[in-house]
């Protein structure tokens, strides 16, 4: 038997990526998908939980009680958003969300998507980071030993995924072949396999760079 997993951020490049890696790895039971809109993916591990608000999600949302682990990949770029949009889709939906899972699955390992150079002072000049560290820095507390904070640099989607525009998709054409000689980067299916494995098995440390995701992820635990 494998752990029960939900993942949110499905529609994005990291969040579908790791649900990917997730209803093909045997050591993933269950998914549940909790997003905004409907996915065009169908699988025998997969269900869904559509909601336009995280933040009206309450106890009373039983679809999302009797899991293992949350991967919550859910997030917006900081480019034209104010810091109080930001601080309200980064820091005060994740928090919501995350108390609301932790009081339905007391044991649930919390997995966060964060990002390379965030600051966990809270005092920087850099304001996406500021807010990720103050988020990193709340679920730690809200769960202690059983909270994880990847923080990737420059990431390689899986093959199939289709969910990376933009930016993303000029990133990985034509930068990410040169620039991952100089700067961390990984794969998001090397992020997928250390979530899993640190919800199985834990790890040493509560935030994790590129180096401790590429170590995470080859364990053969």
């Amino acid at each position: 038997m494998g752990i029960k997993v939900i993942i949110t951020g499905i529609t994005g490049m990291v969040g579908e990526g790791i649900l990917l890696e997730c209803l093909q790895n045997p050591k993933v039971e269950a998914v549940l998908a909790v997003c905004r809109k409907p996915l065009d993916l169908a699988h025998s591990k997969l269900q869904t939980l559509l909601t336009p608000d995280f933040l009206k999600l309450d106890l009373n949302s039983i679809e999302l009680k009797g899991y293992d682990a949350c991967f919550y990949c859910a997030g917006v770029s900081s480019n034209g958003v104010s810091e109080e949009q930001y601080t309200r889709i980064t820091f005060d939906t994740t928090i919501h969300f995350a108390n609301l899972v932790s009081q339905l699955n007391p044991k649930l390992v919390f997995n966060f998507i964060s990002g390379y150079q965030t600051d966990s002072s809270e005092t920087g000049k850099v304001m996406w980071a500021r807010v990720k560290g103050r988020t990193e820095n709340a679920l730690m507390k809200m769960f202690p030993e059983r909270n994880y904070n990847f923080r990737p640099a420059l990431m390689k989607p899986m093959p199939e995924q289709r969910h990376f525009y933009g930016y993303n998709l000029w990133m990985h054409k034509i930068l990410y072949p040169v620039l991952h000689f100089v700067f961390p980067s990984c794969t998001i299916q090397e992020i997928a396999q250390a979530m899993i494995n640190a919800a199985t098995e834990g790890y040493s440390k509560e935030i994790l760079e590129v180096n401790d995701i590429k170590k995470l992820a080859a364990s053969p635990q």
